[in-house]
Parts: structure tokens; sequence; C-alpha cells
């Protein structure tokens, strides 16, 4: 099984697109699949209970299909960071926790298994410990998202740095071209592209752009490449 923690610059940097985008490449390639997302906040609430729009996303690109609480074993409603959503809801989020509810869904053993974060690298679990300390106590290297966007080489570099400086492997990286006015001076662009290459030291993955409304991972599908394990 090849096993990724994906990770952003900041949160709505386009990690559902590229986590659903990768998930969706890989069972073009004939692969089993498995999207999960841990924690999430901002969840609707439904017959069967609260459900959130992202681990939708990933629930779908997973293959054989899985019940919703296995990828999403922690839902919240308030859209708001992880820790005081759980907090709102009486709950101690802990890295044992998390690991514990996260069992059955590692134990499918897919070719290609996807946890998607939940903002960027530092966002807390609890007063001690980060969702990032998941990465490292389930030993999974790590895909950073990049949100294409004004001061994103900063978010970059400084989030590879803590990757790093934490122990752990940068499998790669993909943009998402989330401000579509950042796109406009072609030229300019590509060289903020050519920087991020040239500074992350990481395989780039793709870069999606701009996408429209639709089945968007189909689509990223076509601009990224899978991670080597």
């Amino acid at each position: 099984m090849a096993a990724f923690l994906v990770t952003g610059t900041d949160t709505d940097a386009g990690k559902t697109l590229i986590t659903s985008g990768l998930l969706a490449l890989a069972r073009r390639q004939g692969l089993s699949t498995l999207g999960l997302k841990p924690v999430a906040s901002g969840s609707d609430p439904t017959d069967a209970g609260l459900r959130n729009s992202d681990a939708l996303a990933l629930q779908a690109h997973s293959h054989p299909p899985v019940p919703y609480t296995t990828v999403n074993p922690h839902a919240f409603a308030p859209a708001i960071a992880p820790h005081l959503a759980a907090r709102e809801a009486g709950i101690t989020l802990t890295l044992d926790a998390l690991s514990e509810s996260l069992h059955e869904g590692l134990a499918l053993d897919r070719d290609l298994t996807l946890l998607e974060g939940a903002g960027g690298w530092r966002v807390p679990l609890n007063a001690r410990e980060d969702l990032a300390d998941l990465a490292t106590h389930l030993e999974l290297s790590v895909i950073l998202v990049v949100g294409l966007r004004l001061g994103c080489i900063n978010h970059a570099r400084l989030t590879a740095e803590a990757i790093r400086a934490d122990g752990l492997r940068l499998a790669g990286w993909a943009g998402s071209l989330v401000d579509s006015s950042f796109g406009l001076d072609e030229a300019l662009y590509r060289d903020n592209l050519a920087t991020l290459e040239r500074t992350l030291d990481a395989p780039c993955l793709g870069i999606v752009p701009h996408l429209p409304a639709g089945e968007m991972a189909t689509a990223a599908a076509d601009y990224l490449v899978l991670p080597e394990s």
C-alpha cells in the first residue's frame, strides 16, 4: 500500500481537488483507492448524520466503495479550526484517538491511500498535538498542495521547511490555481511556477488550472501524476 498525508499551504488551497484528482487518476490506471479525511469542520446535518462536502468527494473516488464513517470518522458542524469545533462538541481530539479511528480504513490496504489534512500543516488537534503529528505517527510521506495565489511562494517554502524539520519526506507538491487572476500574466505565472519548482526541491505532481464547476476531480486528474512511494 502506498499512503500519503496531503497538506496545504493554507485553508482553501485546493487540497480536496488535488486529493480527489489523484484518486481519480489512480482509478484510471486500474488501482484500488481510498481517500480519508480524519477530521472535518464545516459539516452539514443530514438524516444519516453530519456530512462534509470534502469527505464526500473523497468517498466518491474511493474504490471499492467504503462507508462515510470510514472516510471521515470525526465530523463537526462549525466551519472553524478542528480543535475549536471539537471543543464546542464537548470532545477532545487526540492523536491516539484519531489514529485508532483510522485503523479500519488503513487496514483495507488499497493501492493508493490519501489522508487529507485540515487547513495547513500546523493546525492543532489539542493544546499539545498538531494534525501534522499524524504523519509522523503513521510514518507517512507528505504531499503539499500549493494554493496558487499572491504569497504562495513564501507559504509553500515555509511549509516544506516545516515538513522536513519534522523529519518527514516531502514526496511531491501540486499547484492549484485558486485565484484565476494570479495566472493572467502568463510570463509572470511561469516565473512563479519555476521559482516553486526550484525552491521546493521535490517532484511536481502537476499544476491544475482554475476549473469550472462539475466533475472537477476527473478534470484535475488530466493534469496530475501519481507520487512515488
